[in-house]
C-alpha cells in the first residue's frame, strides 16, 4: 500500500462511524469564543472549511466556568454554547465531516483572578511558578486538593458535557486527560500526594480518569468516547517521575476492557523518548499497553505517518499546525500539491 492508500482510505473506528481517511484534525486551542464563550460564526467557518479530515477533534472546551484559565476559549455548559457548537457540527456535517468535542478542565493551570479569587482545584496542593499563559503581569500559584464531594461533582461535569455534545451535534467526545491538566494532575506523583482513594497507589491513582471514561460512556455510550493521554511529564510544570509509567500502564490496560473509540497521545514532538517510559515515546509506550485504536500525535509528517501505520505503530495521526495553515490539507495531498508552512501570525485570525 502507498503512501495515500495508507493515510486516505477510510478507517472503521467504531460500529457505527466509519472515517474517510486515518488523517485526524488535533484539537487546536484558537481562543475565537465570544466574552461569554460561545462559539462563533467565524468558528463555523473555520471548522467547515476542514471538514474532509477523517475526524476533526475540537479545540478544548471547557466543561464547566471554573475549568478555563484562558481568554475566549469555548465552553460547552450552557445553551448558548451548545446552541453555537450546534451551528458548527451542522456545517461540518453539511460538508460530509464528523467531529468530536474535546472536554477540558485545567485544574491547577489557573489563576484566582479567572475564577472569582478562589484558589484552582487539583489532585493536591501543589505551586505553579511560571507566568499566566497569554497574561503580561499574571503568574501561576498555589493549588488546592480537591474534596471527595467535588470529585463526584467533577465526574458528574463531564458526563453532562458530554451528553451536552451530543445535544450539541458532535459524533463523540474526546476526554483531555493529558498536557498537565486536571485528569492529568491525578495520574502523575508530581501533582497527586492524596492518600485516599483517589492515590498513593498507581489504581488508586488512575480512579480519577477512568470513573470519567466510565460516566461520560454511561451517559453517551463507550463508543463515542475518546481519551488523550500524556504519559510522561513535560508541559506545565509537569515533572516526570518514573513510578508514573506503573499508573499509566494500570490505566490503559483497564481502558482495553471498555469499548470506548479510541486513546490519543497528547505531545508536541512524539519523536522524544522519555526515560521515565523505559526509554520509549509517549506513542510507543501506549501501544504496548492498550490494545485498541490508537491516534499517534506530535509532529508526524505524512511520510513518517504512513510507515508507522504500516508497521502497525499506531492507526491514525493527528495534525495540527498545517491544518492551520491549510484549510484544503486533505486535498493538497491527495492531488500532491505544495503545503503552506504554518507560521505563528496564523494564530491572530482564523481562516
Amino acid at each position: 500500500m502507498n503512501l495515500a492508500d495508507t493515510l486516505l482510505s477510510p478507517y472503521q473506528l467504531t460500529y457505527e462511524l466509519t472515517l474517510k481517511n486515518r488523517i485526524i484534525m488535533a484539537p487546536l486551542t484558537r481562543n475565537k469564543a465570544d466574552n461569554d464563550l460561545n462559539p462563533t460564526q467565524a468558528m463555523a467557518d473555520y471548522y467547515a472549511k476542514r471538514a474532509d479530515a477523517g475526524l476533526i477533534i475540537s479545540e478544548a472546551t471547557v466543561i464547566r466556568p471554573d475549568a478555563k484559565s484562558y481568554s475566549n476559549v469555548p465552553g460547552i455548559y450552557t445553551t448558548a454554547q451548545i446552541d453555537g457548537w450546534k451551528r458548527i457540527t451542522d456545517k461540518v456535517h453539511a460538508n460530509g465531516g464528523k467531529m468530536f468535542s474535546q472536554l477540558w478542565h485545567v485544574g491547577r493551570v489557573n489563576h484566582p483572578s479567572f475564577i472569582n479569587g478562589e484558589l484552582p482545584i487539583s489532585a493536591s496542593e501543589t505551586i505553579m511558578q511560571d507566568r499566566v499563559k497569554r497574561s503580561e503581569d499574571l503568574f501561576y500559584g498555589k493549588s488546592r486538593a480537591a474534596t471527595l464531594i467535588e470529585i463526584k461533582e467533577l465526574i458528574a461535569n463531564y458526563a453532562t458535557a458530554a451528553q451536552n455534545a451530543m445535544k450539541a451535534g458532535f459524533d463523540g467526545v474526546e476526554i483531555h486527560g493529558a498536557n498537565g491538566y486536571l485528569i492529568d494532575q491525578f495520574l502523575h506523583y508530581h501533582t497527586n500526594h492524596r492518600t485516599d482513594e483517589y492515590g498513593g497507589s498507581p489504581e488508586n491513582m488512575a480512579q480519577f480518569a477512568l470513573e470519567i471514561v466510565k460516566a461520560c460512556g454511561e451517559a453517551i455510550g463507550y463508543h463515542r468516547v475518546g481519551i488523550r493521554l500524556s504519559p510522561a511529564g513535560y508541559l506545565n510544570e509537569l515533572v516526570a517521575d518514573k513510578r508514573d509509567a506503573v499508573v499509566f500502564q494500570y490505566f490503559l490496560e483497564q481502558l482495553n476492557n471498555l469499548p470506548i473509540a479510541y486513546v490519543h497521545t497528547g505531545n508536541f514532538d512524539d519523536g522524544v523518548k522519555f526515560e521515565a517510559l523505559h526509554n520509549k515515546t509517549m506513542t510507543e509506550f501506549m501501544r504496548a499497553f492498550y490494545k485498541g485504536n490508537l491516534i499517534a500525535c506530535g509532529g508526524y509528517t505524512f511520510e513518517k505517518a504512513a510507515a508507522d501505520i504500516g508497521n502497525h505503530n499506531f492507526d491514525l495521526v493527528a495534525i495540527g499546525r498545517p491544518f492551520i495553515a491549510n484549510p484544503d490539507l486533505i486535498s493538497r495531498f491527495k492531488n500532491k500539491l505544495q503545503i503552506q508552512e504554518y507560521s505563528v501570525a496564523m494564530l491572530e485570525t482564523l481562516v
